[in-house]
């Protein structure tokens, strides 16, 4: 059994959980082999906030926060429950940090929480409190995460959830070809990852090969910098594509 402090999930399109595809697949499996968390402190790049905000309502609501997608998708419910004492606790540890952060009563999940997370753990019922997304730099999404790391190691999992490759532009729905830009820049990323090399990571606008291509906006990737400064040691999950150039990359941190 893995035991990791964090991780990060390209959660893909929001057909997903209704979609044949390898990272799917993977992810239904991936809880069997982690210890069960008491507790989820997720982030995704589609709860966007000015400033940083922090969630735990007694019970979340499915935010089904996209359109034009089969009615299949509409119909999913996925509603854990909030943790209001971790949240607490990430507020203050994040003041001791000198990290700016309020208390939200926003109650809505978002599909990059909600799709992976209900593939992981379908019966929801692990408490998650929800970090919200901001516009700021790798580095300081990887310094929050720092920040929040001596709260995990006592059953608390958590998870930055986004796409390693991410460009909605380029989505071939029908395609069964990855694209030799979008191959590339994962696997430079990979390759830095594997290496523990933070600092290109950091610097990967200048560095990794079509970063902009890669990553139009910087939402999808800078959760792996959230995911990456809570753990340590990285082990390499799965890798995969979906719809061309998505790709489906999933690390886990130590």
């Amino acid at each position: 059994m893995k035991d990791f402090s964090s991780l990060f999930i390209s959660h893909g399109a929001p057909t997903l959980p209704i979609s044949d595809l390898p990272a799917r697949a993977f992810l239904e499996g991936l809880a069997r082999e982690l210890p069960r968390p008491r507790a989820i402190i997720v982030q995704s790049p589609h709860w966007l906030t000015r400033e940083l905000e922090i969630k735990a309502p007694a019970r979340y609501q499915t935010w089904h926060d996209f359109g034009g997608f089969p009615e299949a998708l509409y119909r999913i419910e996925y509603t854990p429950p909030g943790e209001a004492g971790l949240a607490a606790r990430i507020l203050d540890t994040l003041r001791t940090a000198g990290v700016p952060a309020t208390p939200s009563t926003d109650a809505r999940l978002d599909h990059g929480a909600w799709v992976p997370l209900m593939l992981m753990y379908p019966e929801a019922d692990i408490p998650l409190v929800q970090v919200s997304a901001t516009w700021t730099t790798p580095s300081q999404y990887f310094d929050l995460g720092r920040a929040l790391r001596p709260l995990l190691g006592e059953g608390v999992l958590l998870v930055g959830s986004g796409g390693l490759v991410h460009n909605l532009r380029e989505i071939e729905f029908d395609a069964d070809r990855v694209p030799g830009w979008a191959r590339a820049f994962d696997d430079w990323t990979d390759a830095r990852l594997r290496a523990g090399d933070w600092d290109a990571l950091r610097d990967y606008r200048r560095q990794a090969p079509e970063p902009v291509r890669a990553h139009p906006s910087e939402d999808h990737f800078l959760p792996l910098f959230f995911a990456g400064g809570a753990g340590g040691v990285v082990e390499p999950l799965h890798r995969s594509f979906s719809h061309g150039s998505l790709s489906m990359a999933c690390y886990g941190f130590a």
